[in-house]
């Protein structure tokens, strides 16, 4: 086939794999000399803490089916057997923030988030159980079709052997994060190892100075020559080494002299570096500080602020993902006109008393919000129909510019009626 076969190549050509789709984790070795993986990454409580605040934010989320109304409105698809597992039970282990907790954890923590979808023979779906990320690998058959393998191991199941598992794209919920194909997502833990690394040597670092004796490491010095040096360095780190025996009088004889040879960790900006880094990895999830316990740039003015921004521009991303991937992977495609998953957020939008109360008048007065409207954001019993709570309100005072002053009598019109 030419001199150089492999040089040109069609670029639509059908690949038996996609890139990435064996990635678990690559190059676990940072700069700082710690291996990082998805795992020991939870260690860190800057990542811990991250991980759980998106997590349970998207777990926490209403999470509905509906349906559109032939008069263009919508409504709770209620009676659709997906509405029940999305809301309430995804399989029989698990709740439904339970089983989106997982789901998110490990779209944080692998870049994917994998779900086995079992079906009954009309294609209803009967259950979603989570799958691990890292034993799960996207390839393509001869004719281009993707298809997903799992490795199963016997943690899982305790009365089967281990195996490898073929599954169908109808048969996974699979979301996907931030990558280079549009199917398979990257470990936001393996584009960012250097920092977390960095983070875990300092911790590190840390423990074992307060470990030694919250001093720096040194030399004893003797004017002579020492015959059982053993003992003397036992001796020594028996009185004074450990963070109990920290601050405590040193004895020494014989002209004997400590040089310390260590710097300290004001000098080596020990503390800075640690607030750095947990700012670097709040950065890295795209967590506002404050919600990680730092309140340096925080104020009561700003706050707020950032917890909305945090919400727009933090959750809904990820929001979006799940509503699209559920569309994508649950829904049968003549459904898919008429029904659609849908996280609510608004309630994590909503200010303080004051300004809801605020836009409720506003809204109750132009007349697109009804008093059963706004009840039913707060959590009220609704008001009987025939009571008016259906109703909706304008200020009657408003007209049209063009008909101002049409009901206004005339001047001969008064002149005659004097």
């Amino acid at each position: 086939m030419g001199l150089f076969p492999g040089l040109f190549r069609s670029r639509d050509k059908p690949k038996d794999a996609t890139a990435g789709s064996g990635y678990s984790f690559f190059l676990g070795g940072t700069s700082a000399g710690k291996t990082v993986n998805e795992r020991s990454a939870m260690q860190m409580t800057a990542v811990y803490s991250c991980v759980r605040i998106l997590a349970e934010a998207v777990a926490g989320l209403p999470f509905h089916l509906y349906k559109y109304k032939p008069d263009g409105g919508k409504e709770k698809a209620i009676k659709h057997p997906l509405y029940r597992i999305l809301h309430d039970e995804p399989n029989p282990e698990m709740t439904s923030f339970i089983f989106r907790e997982t789901l998110m954890t490990h779209l944080l923590l692998w870049g994917n988030a994998y779900a086995q979808v079992i079906r009954n023979g009309k294609g209803e779906i009967l259950a979603l159980y989570p799958l691990m990320p890292n034993r799960m690998s996207v390839d393509r058959d001869a004719a281009g079709q993707l298809y997903y393998t799992y490795t199963r191991y016997g943690d899982e199941a305790q009365q089967q052997k281990a195996e490898t598992v073929r599954l169908k794209p109808n048969d996974v919920l699979h979301i996907p994060g931030l990558g280079f194909d549009g199917l398979v997502g990257y470990s936001p833990i393996a584009m960012a190892k250097n920092a977390i690394g960095l983070a875990m040597a300092t911790e590190e670092y840390g423990a074992k100075f307060f470990a030694n004796g919250a001093t720096p490491g040194g030399v004893l010095e003797h004017p002579g020559v020492i015959k059982d040096p053993v003992r003397v360095k036992e001796s020594w780190n028996t009185a004074y080494q450990g963070s109990g025996n920290s601050h405590r009088i040193a004895v020494l004889e014989e002209g004997m002299k400590y040089q310390p040879i260590g710097i300290s960790p004001e000098q080596a900006q020990f503390l800075e570096t640690r607030k750095f880094q947990i700012n670097e990895i709040a950065r890295i999830f795209r967590v506002p500080p404050h919600m990680v316990g730092d309140l340096d740039k925080s104020s009561f003015s700003n706050i707020e602020q950032q917890s909305l921004e945090f919400v727009k521009y933090t959750l809904d991303p990820w929001v979006t993902r799940w509503e699209q991937a559920v569309n994508r992977a649950l829904l049968l495609p003549n459904e898919k006109s008429v029904l659609f998953a849908k996280l609510n957020v608004d309630g994590l939008l909503r200010g303080d008393y004051a300004s809801r109360m605020s836009g409720y008048a506003t809204a109750r007065q132009n007349g697109w919000m009804s008093a059963n409207d706004i009840r039913e954001l707060e959590n009220l019993d609704h008001i009987p129909a025939e009571q008016g709570g259906d109703l909706y309100l304008i200020n009657g005072a408003m007209t049209k510019l063009k008909d101002a002053g049409a009901f206004a009598p005339t001047t001969t019109e008064t002149e005659g009626n004097k």
